[in-house]
């Protein structure tokens, strides 16, 4: 009987499929387009969520990392000004693991009673590896490290992660100051940091910008910057105003009025416009008196930076979307321009000011009129594919608008 239905079943598979080498070829076409279709879509969450296969972050690795930091210190293979409070003096402590993301570690901790971010691109100081001439002049403990050569080597790195031209005393914290008995130690921490081009654009903004945390200092390749709340989609002001002096509806007015100072502050009041390429809640947070700050600036670029980042191969415009950063495909010689479609402006209007002014703002204090004219002009701010303003015109008028908002608000409180 089993011989029987073995014969019954073998015409009933070849009538399915002919010869079996057909089957076997369908088989892999089969497989081969659902690999493809798993690839896609693993690049495309990749691209969207590109956290999703971050590592995990745990107390545990976050401890064994500033062990080994201080055990780097105490060797003499790095130095810092905050190294003897954290690995000797005990006034700089960790607290916990905020998170890991592509090799960076983000970890708060408290130095002399007050709350601290501690940052580096890389987990080992032994990732970042310095200079040939710098190992060449190991044995002397690098004193005899000409300091013209390493001006142009500091210089350099500048020029690599910033691209800017930047004279000796322009480089700020960069500059490893006198030589000292861990000259050695000083020599390869600078060039650890140097390697970190957010470190390196806030040693640019150190002292310039209320919209930029300032450094407060650095152990090897870790450096320090002021603590301050995240944004979050989740919060239903973005960021968090729970407790505030003022309405709900009165702190997103700061808010956003600080965001355009911040739009206007960037875009003017350095010698090359800053370019914000990854604009979202996460990446800023609000001081006590509603300043915004931009406190993850990874994806923030001066105009020759963005020019070079954005001017790449391509073969429609969608290959020149640098994340928040648009250009346009010229198809005659398949290169993106080196020009910026969209600004600063219009990112801020669509990633943060449509989720606030999108719909009725909850106070009946704020006229009917003059909330309907807010959001008109948040979503033509916004909208890449409408009529577009002059962006200082559409500054300036959402600039009318919102204090127009904080005055009624003020005025109903009398």
């Amino acid at each position: 009987m089993a011989r029987a239905a073995g014969a019954r079943g073998q015409p009933g598979g070849c009538g399915r499929c002919g010869r079996r080498w057909r089957c076997g070829r369908r088989a892999l076409a089969a497989c081969v387009a659902w690999t493809a279709i798993w690839v896609l879509a693993a690049a495309l969450l990749l691209r969207a969520h590109p956290g999703v296969l971050s590592e995990r972050c745990t107390d545990e690795k976050s401890r064994r990392i500033l062990a080994a930091l201080c055990r780097d210190y105490q060797g003499g293979a790095l130095a810092g000004d905050l190294c003897e409070d954290l690995c000797v003096a005990g006034r700089l402590r960790y607290r916990h693991c905020l998170y890991y993301e592509r090799g960076k570690k983000v970890l708060q901790a408290d130095w002399r009673g007050h709350p601290i971010i501690l940052k580096s691109k890389e987990e080992a100081f032994s990732s970042f590896r310095p200079p040939g001439l710098m190992e060449d002049q190991a044995e002397d403990g690098g004193q005899g490290f000409p300091e013209a050569e390493l001006l142009l080597l500091v210089a350099g790195e500048v020029k690599s992660a910033l691209g800017l031209e930047l004279a000796a005393g322009s480089l700020g914290r960069l500059w490893p100051g006198h030589r000292g008995t861990r000259w050695r130690g000083q020599l390869a921490s600078l060039w650890s940091l140097a390697q970190q081009e957010e470190f390196v654009l806030l040693s640019m903004l150190h002292g310039l910008s209320p919209h930029a945390p300032p450094l407060l200092g650095s152990c090897g390749h870790f450096y320090a910057v002021e603590y301050l709340a995240a944004g979050s989609p989740h919060h239903r002001a973005l960021f968090p105003v729970d407790g505030a002096s003022r309405s709900q509806a009165q702190a997103i007015g700061d808010m956003a009025l600080s965001f355009l100072d911040l739009v206007r502050h960037f875009d003017n009041d350095f010698s090359h416009r800053l370019h914000l390429c990854d604009v979202k809640p996460e990446n800023f947070a609000i001081r006590r008196d509603f300043t915004v700050v931009a406190i993850d600036v990874d994806m923030a670029f001066f105009e020759p930076k963005m020019r070079e980042i954005l001017e790449q191969n391509c073969t429609g415009d969608e290959d020149c979307n640098f994340f928040d950063c648009f250009s346009k495909c010229d198809l005659r010689v398949h290169k993106c321009g080196a020009q910026r479609v969209n600004n600063n402006l219009q990112v801020v209007c669509d990633k943060i000011f449509r989720h606030w002014f999108s719909s009725t703002l909850q106070s009946p204090a704020i006229s009917f009129q003059l909330q309907r004219q807010l959001r008109e002009a948040v979503q033509e701010c916004a909208d890449p594919g409408g009529p577009q303003r002059a962006a200082s015109t559409m500054f300036w008028r959402l600039q009318r608008l919102l204090r127009a908002v904080l005055r009624e608000l003020r005025e109903a409180e009398k």
